[in-house]
């Protein structure tokens, strides 16, 4: 088995201070003093949440929620939003932050109600993962979560969304979720969340023999 070490890497990296640069209400910047691999001090720019909960590791959670209804195909439950720092429409799984004292499956549901109006049952949760750990310390853990269709609260589901949020939900099938992914791509100025994508490739190595995976075009 081949390795990829480099051979002067001598020293266990590790944080050596972490100073706070510039803070806001919700994210804080900080200069991470650090010893690499070779033994070299070296700086970093860290961004962080402010509003991480002291019973988690993790900042908030993504939802993957499965709507099934009888005589329709299983559609995954996603939401598209303006998102300020893309200056753009996303599409995005429904998410949010943990709150104080809240598990992470108790803010999966609270969410996915708010931004979509389904009541769900929750089937699988993830560990804490990172999301962007080039720029940032920010952890979630992504919940499945299975919706009765039948069930008539789910039949006109109403959202609960708070002031300020924009939010439009899109039922996406299950068994064609690549393909519609990359429709919406090419009709609309919209970003797909990179975790979105991902999902879609794992859905297409599923439902499709090798040779007749859809083609991704530019």
């Amino acid at each position: 088995m081949s390795s990829n070490t480099d051979s002067t890497a001598t020293t266990t990296p590790h944080i050596v201070k972490e100073e706070l640069l510039a803070s806001g209400k919700w994210v804080m910047l900080e200069k991470t003093t650090y010893v690499d691999p070779a033994g070299n001090t070296r700086i970093w720019e860290t961004a962080k949440r402010t509003t991480r909960q002291s019973n988690t590791e993790a900042d908030g959670v993504g939802v993957i929620a499965l709507l099934k209804r009888t005589l329709h195909k299983d559609c995954v439950v996603m939401v598209k939003q303006f998102r300020p720092p893309m200056g753009c429409h996303t599409l995005e799984f429904p998410a949010g932050l943990i709150d104080e004292g809240e598990s992470a499956e108790a803010a999966a549901l609270r969410e996915l109600k708010e931004e979509t109006g389904y009541k769900g049952e929750v089937v699988g949760v993830t560990p804490v993962t990172c999301l962007d750990p080039g720029l940032s310390n920010c952890t979630t853990q992504i919940i499945m979560v299975n919706i009765n269709g039948d069930d008539p609260e789910n039949i006109h589901p109403t959202q609960q969304l708070g002031e300020g949020e924009f939010v439009d939900v899109i039922l996406l099938p299950l068994d064609e979720f690549q393909r519609k992914v990359d429709e919406l791509m090419k009709k609309e100025k919209i970003v797909v969340d990179s975790k979105v994508y991902i999902f879609g490739m794992g859905m297409a190595q599923a439902f499709f023999k090798p040779n007749e995976l859809p083609v991704l075009k530019q």
